[in-house]
């Protein structure tokens, strides 16, 4: 296994990872939760 192959590994599973927090974030499941969280400065308690 060369250095080059390592870097490869690194830049393929960091990627994946990438794609994979993408994709959770804009999952539509999360969005009511999120529009919560986003209007929490705004709230006046």
């Amino acid at each position: 296994m060369d250095v080059n192959d390592l870097r490869v590994i690194v830049t393929v599973l960091s990627f994946v990872t990438f794609i994979g927090i993408w994709a959770w974030a804009w999952s539509r499941k999360n969005r009511e939760r999120f529009e919560e969280a986003a209007q929490l400065p705004f709230r006046d308690e």
